[in-house]
């Protein structure tokens, strides 16, 4: 089922206008974007999503831009225009210079490619790499 109209604040429940202005108040933005406001249809699922999102790209062992860089990657091979689109411009906010995206892309290309390859000639796991992750 396609929902045709995002859920603005003035029309939302108030547990989704909640979530929105937690969304606005940690992200430091006047509105949410699209994506926040679609999944309101179903508002335990905009709670949850929000929750996680907000608890895996907090600051960690790894830095905030390194997290938008590798959402970026994922989203890019997961062909969500969407999500390269919102963690682009996240990345950008903090720091992503137009060298990086490039680089970035391209590590993603050559990815998927050797990834193909490993899988398509089943290519078994060196002993010496066995105990690296």
């Amino acid at each position: 089922m396609s929902f045709s109209n995002p859920v603005e604040y003035h029309d939302a429940a108030p547990e989704v206008q909640a979530v929105y202005d937690d969304i606005k108040c940690t992200r430091n933005v006047e509105d949410v974007n699209n994506f926040w406001k679609y999944l309101a249809h179903h508002p335990a699922t905009l709670s949850r999503t929000w929750q996680s999102l907000k608890e895996v790209m907090a600051p960690g062992a790894l830095d905030p831009l390194l997290k938008e860089l590798v959402y970026v990657a994922v989203s890019v091979t997961n062909n969500c225009a969407y999500c390269v689109a919102s963690h682009s411009a996240a990345a950008r906010r903090l720091g992503m210079s137009d060298e990086m995206f490039g680089e970035l892309i391209a590590v993603v290309g050559m990815a998927n490619e050797t990834n193909r390859l490993a899988n398509g000639y089943r290519v078994p796991i060196d002993a010496a790499l066995q105990d690296s992750f």
